[in-house]
This record gives structure tokens, C-alpha cells and sequence, in this order.
């Protein structure tokens, strides 16, 4: 067996043993791009022999989504199946486990009416509100992953002859999910107590309020009362533990919905469904956006903030040092999923229940009654570099620091 299906057979037992854990019994869904069938049927093999009862494949072709906003009829963007979305609910309900292989084309909707994109993401979002307390709650588990397609890898490797793009993604991707290592699963659980280490010491800290400063950037961050940190996984209801996002290199938990004041700038471009937003200023007063820009894609940005009225707050704010094995590739990925754990960020929209003290156990109204937001979206934009600086305010009014140029101090 040649060093490429080696590695491609250690990754698919990692995202089945770590990333969405499988348990014997359960059910499995694994929804994969068909340019990553080599690898999702490894997947299958791996969940079954984890003791899988069943696996069941959804297949994603990029072309057929496009092919819906250039032929479909204007008014058919505010539809979503409530059965496939009930079926969903029916899934979680027995604790099935779902696996993304999640790796948007950043070019797929050029050309596209950015309203019909950002409708059909609204009907998808309504139909599914009730399966997605199940994954926001973490009450089943779930993991996204990447693999490449053609489209991401000529995107982000347009340096190289064509012909080496799919293997450096390739290379990059075992690098950032450490399947480089002799042994990867042992590698993730290093790796996860660390995180832990950066998550407990957040957590005895109590932090009121956290003020970030970098070029374009001067804001105050609030904390709810009882927030909590997180970071590399955690367990479901069942009491098992996954990890929703590999690569992973945060820390990350709730801002006070109303506390959040200033300016702040992103450093990285923007996946948004498909459609690229750069240079990303928003202005916060109490809480909300009140005036925002970008330097490309400002329209797409203005339907994402329109989404509802959670969508101009933040409802996740974020912790990577710059120093960090993904932020080292040097190199601009277009997939949040990956850009985000490069860089320290924050998320508009809805907040996770998890990084609140009794959180899941509260309603949507007691959730922002405690101070975390709720959404339709959740739509994460990076903000660190190397001229971060996090400055943080202790119960009694100390200010100390947290981050300096873009890392972690000591």
C-alpha cells in the first residue's frame, strides 16, 4: 500500500474514533462531496467496523446546487422539504451521529444573485431550527472535516502547476489534522489536553470583559455571568466525547449579547455560502452592528446581518495564537472551517448554549435573558494577526494581559 492511502486510511479512522466517535449501534450519516468518495468510503469501512449499525452516504455535487439558483423559479428560494428537515429531527432522536465532509467551492455562486443564495439558506435554517438544538446543544455528535475538491485546491494553490494542487491539499490536510503523526489518534488526545490547559485557565480567571486592539481593531468584549470556555471537543448527552471541528486550535466561548463595543476588523477573507468577503470593518454599540463594510462582497455581508435580528450580534468569540500550525502554513485557505482555527475570531449570530452554565437546559428567551445571543445563522469571521493584542478585566477591575502580538502570554 503506497504512503498515500496509508495516511488517507489513518484519517478515516481518526474522524471515525475522535472526531464523531462512534458508539456500536448507532447510525451514521456522512454527508461528502462526490469528489471525496475514495475517502468517504473509508469512512463507512472504518464506522462499520467501529460497530456502526448502520451508514448512510449523502452525496454533494456543487454543480447541481448552482445549477438550482441559474434554473430554478425566483420564487422557489423560500422553500426547504420540512420532511427532509423532520427526517433529521428523527435521526437525532434515536442519537444518530452525523459527519460532515464540509469543503464549500469560495467561487461556486460568482455570477449568482446573492439574495436567492441568502434566501434559500434562511428556508433551510427555519425548516431545520428544531434538529439544530440537537447539534447546538451538543446533544448528538457531529464533526466537519475536509478533503479536497479541484475547485478549493486551483483556489487556494494557484501558485502551482495544476497538476500538484489536489496532492498539497492533500499535504496540508493530514498536516492540520496530525495524520502526519506515527500515531494520530494518540496525537488529538495530546493535543486536546492542551487546549483544556489554555480552556481551565480562561475558566479560573472569571474574566469580566476582554479588550482586543489591533489595526482596524479597538473593542470591548463582555462575558455573561457563568460563561464558560471551551475547547478541542466534548461529550453528548450520552455522555460520549466528539469533536465537532477537525482541524481544531481554539478556545472559545459566549460574549455577553449587549456588551460588545467598538470597532473590529477582519484579517481574512470570508467563505459566505459560497460567495467571498474581504475586508470585513463593523462598528458594535451595545451589543449590535451599527454600521459595516467591505472591500468586496459588502452586499453578501448585508444579507447575512439581515438574516434576523440575532444576526447583527455576536454569539461566539474565539481564542487561537497566531503562532498555531495552521496560521504557520501561511497560506489563505477560503474555508472557515480552516481559516478560523489560523486565526482568533468571533461569530455573528446564534450562540452556543454550551459555553453558559446550565445552557442547554434554557429556553431560547432564558438564553438571551442570561446574556447569550439567538439565531437563525452562525457565520464565523477571523480577526487575529500578529499585532493582536487581548487585554483582560478581572471581577475587581484588575486589567491584565492575554495576548501579546497575536499570542498567548505566560
Amino acid at each position: 500500500m503506497d504512503s498515500f492511502k496509508i495516511m488517507l486510511r489513518k484519517y478515516a479512522e481518526l474522524v471515525v474514533k475522535v472526531g464523531v466517535n462512534i458508539q456500536p449501534g448507532q447510525v451514521l450519516i456522512v454527508h461528502a462531496p462526490i469528489e471525496t468518495a475514495e475517502l468517504t468510503r473509508l469512512i463507512v469501512a472504518q464506522a462499520y467496523e467501529a460497530g456502526a449499525k448502520y451508514v448512510m452516504v449523502e452525496w454533494d455535487d456543487e454543480e447541481v446546487t448552482r445549477i438550482r439558483y441559474e434554473k430554478a423559479a425566483e420564487d422557489t428560494f423560500d422553500y426547504y422539504p420540512q420532511w427532509e428537515a423532520d427526517s433529521r429531527v428523527k435521526f437525532a432522536e434515536e442519537g444518530g451521529a452525523i459527519l460532515h465532509i464540509k469543503v464549500p467551492n469560495p467561487e461556486l455562486f460568482r455570477g449568482i444573485d446573492s439574495s436567492k443564495v441568502s434566501r434559500a439558506v434562511k428556508a433551510a435554517a427555519v425548516a431545520r431550527k428544531e434538529y439544530s438544538v440537537y447539534t447546538r446543544n451538543s446533544r448528538i455528535s457531529w464533526s466537519l472535516i475536509k478533503a479536497p475538491t479541484r475547485a478549493w485546491a486551483d483556489k487556494v494553490f494557484a501558485d502551482l502547476p495544476a497538476e500538484q494542487r489536489i496532492d498539497a491539499m492533500w499535504e496540508a490536510i493530514f498536516r492540520m489534522v496530525r495524520v502526519d503523526k506515527e500515531d494520530p489518534v494518540a496525537a488529538w488526545r495530546e493535543h486536546i489536553d492542551k487546549l483544556k490547559t489554555w480552556q481551565n485557565r480562561l475558566n479560573e480567571k472569571r474574566y469580566k470583559s476582554l479588550h482586543y486592539r489591533a489595526p482596524g481593531t479597538d473593542l470591548r468584549v463582555e462575558l455573561p455571568e457563568g460563561h464558560i470556555w471551551r475547547g478541542g471537543g466534548g461529550e453528548n448527552e450520552k455522555g460520549v466525547y466528539f469533536v465537532a471541528n477537525m482541524p481544531t486550535e481554539e478556545v472559545y466561548t459566549m460574549p455577553h449579547r449587549l456588551g460588545v463595543n467598538g470597532t473590529v476588523r477582519s484579517t481574512l477573507p470570508l467563505n459566505l455560502n459560497g460567495r467571498l468577503v474581504e475586508g470585513i470593518t463593523m462598528t458594535f454599540r451595545d451589543g449590535k452592528v451599527v454600521a459595516f463594510d467591505a472591500e468586496s462582497g459588502r452586499e453578501h455581508l448585508e444579507t447575512l446581518l439581515e438574516t434576523d435580528e440575532g444576526a447583527s450580534y455576536l454569539g461566539e468569540m474565539a481564542l487561537v495564537p497566531h503562532d498555531s500550525p495552521i496560521s504557520n502554513l501561511n497560506r489563505v485557505f477560503y474555508n472557515t472551517g480552516i481559516d478560523e482555527n489560523a486565526s482568533c475570531h468571533f461569530a455573528l449570530g446564534s450562540a452556543y448554549p454550551v459555553n453558559l452554565e446550565g445552557g442547554t437546559k434554557l429556553s431560547n428567551d432564558e438564553l438571551v435573558a442570561h446574556g447569550a445571543n439567538v439565531s437563525l445563522t452562525h457565520v464565523d469571521f477571523m480577526i487575529g494577526c500578529a499585532d493582536l493584542d487581548i487585554d483582560g478585566e478581572l471581577q475587581d477591575g484588575t486589567v491584565e494581559p492575554v495576548f501579546r502580538k497575536g499570542n498567548w502570554t505566560e
